[in-house]
């Protein structure tokens, strides 16, 4: 009977000791517990709430590795594109906006995709130094804002009637006024060393290529001068009548009028009715 008891015991404290085992397995950093694909969502969008762009990149992240398929995977993957921007992550959302736009090229927001891989092309202009002084950003380098124009443009022509199209036409002409000005910083150095041929070909480039911008009354002096330096009589004659013609009243250089850019026009793209 003593030994019944014994053994009893020793199974109790047995099972026991397995129970305490699997217990302590379980809090430990064993494997994660995979979440409903909307339970990740719904976080997502509280994080965005609350700006919390860096968790709100990895909700979405989850749900494009772990429901590449599911319901909300393409809109996880657009409001990635806008997660990214927001968290100041402009190549990342550009990437984003290129593979949506390469996986989803009939989804009903393809047009924010295109709109925001344009505006990703060229962010610097959004620092908070340069906002506060003001900074002449014509004499960086501006690949990016000619890239940034190209896909602009791009997207004006695919969708000229997107909600997003005016603001893709203003910093549209942002970007052109700031290229034919990077064209003309360049006039005025070869000017100063009187590199007037180099000059008159970057003067040239803005007022053939660049239409319409701020800068054209500009490049139209750096012509005057070049021309009159180099003794091109003909030439020079031609130009003042067409700065007569077209600038009668103005005597210095065109200022832009308005070259501002409102950050606060972005919002992301509403879902689609399949998540009403």
């Amino acid at each position: 009977m003593q030994i019944m008891k014994i053994i009893n015991k020793f199974k109790f404290l047995f099972s026991l000791s397995i129970v305490s085992f699997l217990m302590i397995s379980c809090s430990s950093d064993g494997p994660e517990v995979e979440q409903p694909e909307k339970i990740y969502y719904d976080q997502a969008q509280r994080r965005m709430a609350s700006k919390n762009f860096i968790g709100a990149i990895e909700s979405l992240e989850a749900i494009e590795s772990r429901y590449p398929f599911g319901k909300y995977a393409e809109q996880a993957q657009i409001e990635l594109i806008y997660a990214f921007f927001m968290n100041g992550e402009p190549e990342a959302a550009h990437s984003a906006s290129e593979k949506f736009i390469r996986l989803y090229p009939r989804h009903p927001n393809i047009d924010y995709a295109y709109f925001m891989k344009g505006l990703s092309s060229y962010t610097s202009d959004n620092s908070f130094l340069v906002r506060v002084t003001d900074t002449d950003l014509s004499n960086r380098d501006i690949s990016g804002a000619k890239e940034s124009f190209s896909e602009m443009s791009e997207f004006l022509t695919r969708f000229p009637e997107s909600q997003y199209a005016p603001y893709a036409k203003q910093r549209s002409i942002y970007l052109r006024n700031m290229i034919a000005k990077n064209e003309l910083a360049t006039a005025d150095y070869y000017l100063s060393i009187n590199a007037y041929v180099a000059s008159i070909r970057r003067a040239k480039y803005v007022i053939e290529n660049i239409p319409n911008s701020s800068q054209t009354y500009r490049a139209l002096k750096v012509l005057e001068t070049s021309y009159e330096a180099l003794g091109y009589v003909e030439l020079l004659d031609d130009v003042q009548k067409i700065i007569n013609t077209n600038f009668p009243e103005r005597d210095d250089e065109v200022k832009e009028a308005n070259s501002s850019w409102s950050w606060n026009l972005l919002k992301k793209p509403k879902r689609s009715n399949i998540f009403d």
